[in-house]
């Protein structure tokens, strides 16, 4: 049943949005714009999914430059495109790691031999910077597809990434699960008919996750066990493939059992 896992990457794989948050204010005091976003107004803009849309989005909304519309858009990509290379260079500097049970995960799925992907709103630069420093040199070649926002224009909560993850992959959805951790992640998935697994940080923990087989606070490891959110476990107190085996097997006996009460009225 179980022939691919899709991650997301930010938030994901890696607790990497505050490091995001400080990127930001980094480039906007370069450019000289009176903003600084804190903890819980960063909170708020991420539901708007990728950072050039969150920066256009702010700065239409409140009066900080005196731009038209036009010249805010073309603004807002020159700051992002500054941005970005602050937050690679705090990847280098090994400012964020992969959060708990990602590499053990990663290294379950590689060894039974499933497929891996990446369905990201950020950049090939973003995602190469990321593995490269955490799981090292080579890690690219572990993943069969990683789609960015330079394959798919349409963001998050938009199915489009997952679609052409699913695509890359040559899987269909009830074969995969994806991992995602905010809301427009795990909309985007279900949009495309992938069961999800979701794991909250403190920028999303209060995200509504409707939909989702389980919501947990982190993959958990043998030994340091995750909490249950929302969803059912199935007894398992880390996330692992044959969790994530039963999590498809639960599903398709849900939807028998349904099929049965349907012919039975």
């Amino acid at each position: 049943m179980l022939n691919a896992l899709i991650f997301d990457m930010d938030g994901t794989l890696a607790d990497t949005e505050e490091i995001h948050r400080q990127a930001f204010n980094a480039a906007f005091s370069e450019f000289s714009i009176d903003c600084e976003w804190g903890p819980e107004e960063y909170k708020q803009l991420l539901s708007v999914s990728g950072g050039k849309e969150r920066i256009r989005t702010y700065l239409l909304n409140h009066a900080l430059v005196a731009l038209s519309k036009a010249e805010i858009i073309k603004l807002a990509a020159i700051i992002h495109k500054r941005k970005s290379e602050i937050y690679r260079e705090k990847l280098v500097q090994g400012h964020v790691g992969l959060r708990p049970g990602v590499a053990r995960l990663i290294n379950e799925a590689v060894t039974q031999g499933l497929q891996l992907g990446i369905a990201t709103s950020s950049s090939i630069k973003n995602v190469e910077a990321l593995l490269k420093n955490t799981l090292g040199a080579d890690a690219l070649q572990m993943f069969d597809g990683i789609v960015t926002c330079e394959t798919v224009t349409d963001k998050k909560p938009s199915p489009s990434v997952y679609q052409f993850a699913l695509a890359k992959l040559g899987v269909s959805p009830e074969h995969c699960i994806a991992i995602e951790d905010t809301h427009n992640g795990n909309m985007a998935a279900r949009g495309a008919g992938i069961n999800t697994i979701i794991t909250t940080h403190t920028f999303t923990v209060d995200d509504d996750f409707t939909g989702a087989r389980l919501v947990v606070d982190q993959l958990g490891e043998p030994g340091s066990p995750f909490t249950v959110l929302a969803g059912d476990a199935l007894g398992f107190s880390y996330v692992c493939i044959d969790l994530l085996r039963e999590i498809l097997g639960d599903e398709e006996q849900q939807e028998w059992e349904g099929a049965q009460a349907l012919l039975a009225k």
